[in-house]
């Protein structure tokens, strides 16, 4: 995984190096293996993911095929004056 710093800007690139670590799921497998896990709760937790994985296909899938409605897309709110100003 590489982040860019531009500008000597070193908030800005953790903030994005934090972002890539989340989605990759990196901090919820951090959290995972700290501690041990029964072989009875690693099944359960896995079968639980691969339920949640499958409703989120079916629910995209009918989505598509219009079954059901697609969830209504976020409005984003304006930002302030000062941080819309150009540089």
């Amino acid at each position: 995984m590489q982040v860019l710093v531009r500008d000597n800007n070193v908030d800005q690139a953790i903030r994005v190096l934090k972002k890539k670590l989340q989605r990759e799921g990196v901090f919820r497998e951090m959290k995972r293996r700290a501690s041990y896990e029964k072989p009875s709760e690693q099944r359960a937790r896995e079968k639980a993911e691969a339920v949640r994985r499958a409703r989120k296909l079916a629910r995209k899938q009918a989505q598509r095929e219009g079954l059901i409605a697609a969830p209504k897309p976020k409005v984003l709110k304006p930002r302030a004056a000062s941080a819309a100003a150009p540089r």
